[in-house]
């Protein structure tokens, strides 16, 4: 990947990228499609002519988005949080508007009103393009339950919130935390439970982008997101005492 331009905002933007390669370097050994990641990513371009559409957040989600950032910590993180911040002016923050699932699709109204994404290299809304590749950042609000689902695409996430709950084709729920990769291979289950502190991660999705995602129902849904409900409540009762 090549950054051919000079100004401040995309350098930036280079430099994040580059700080998420030297992150994701060191787990080659270890991590499934680690190697693949880093080879797209070297082959996107620059999109000279690229026309920046500017977030249009809610306060809310505004605020989330700045809590989610500063809980990014950990010295091993830290180049990333960094230059994450110096791009902020530069991206491009957006909610899922049934791009990536079809219309009746059950995910719940915790997914569809929290989840905000950006992307640093990918097919549009990206400086940096690649025609089936994605790279970016994955936001979701504090007690979110993001159903179970599978797509086509490998997916990478690198969790960057202090602790995120995680379960695999409808199993037991695992908890993991700052600094950890989860790989999905192609069209594996998997599903995500925020806690008190919203979800901000990493992600990428290798291959088959344009490929639509599929929830796969759990009888627990409702219960789960009960579960979280309470425990939205006991935080607010908490604030407001």
């Amino acid at each position: 990947m090549n950054n051919q331009v000079g100004s401040t905002n995309e350098c930036a933007i280079f430099g994040l990228i580059e700080a998420i390669s030297t992150y994701l370097a060191t787990h080659r050994e270890t991590i499934g499609g680690v190697n693949e990641i880093l080879a797209q990513i070297s082959s996107a371009a620059i999109k000279k002519k690229f026309l920046k559409n500017y977030s249009t957040l809610t306060s809310t989600h505004k605020n989330i988005l700045e809590t989610s950032i500063n809980n990014i910590r950990g010295q091993s993180l830290k180049a990333i949080r960094e230059c994450l911040l110096s791009a902020m002016g530069e991206l491009i923050w957006r909610q899922d508007q049934n791009e990536y699932y079809s219309l009746d699709s059950e995910l719940g109204e915790g997914y569809r009103t929290s989840n905000l994404h950006t992307l640093l290299i990918g097919p549009s809304n990206a400086k940096y393009h690649h025609p089936d590749f994605m790279l970016g950042f994955f936001l979701l609000a504090p007690f979110t339950f993001y159903r179970d689902h599978s797509h086509p695409a490998p997916e990478l996430y690198v969790n960057l919130s202090p602790r995120t709950g995680w379960r695999f084709h409808g199993g037991e729920w695992e908890d993991f935390k700052a600094g950890s990769l989860i790989w999905n291979e192609t069209n594996k289950v998997h599903a995500t439970r925020v806690y008190d502190t919203p979800f901000i991660s990493i992600f990428s999705w290798v291959n088959n982008i344009n490929s639509p995602c599929k929830t796969f129902m759990c009888k627990d849904w409702k219960r789960i997101e009960s579960e979280l409900n309470v425990l939205r409540g006991r935080e607010d009762k908490k604030g407001s005492g």
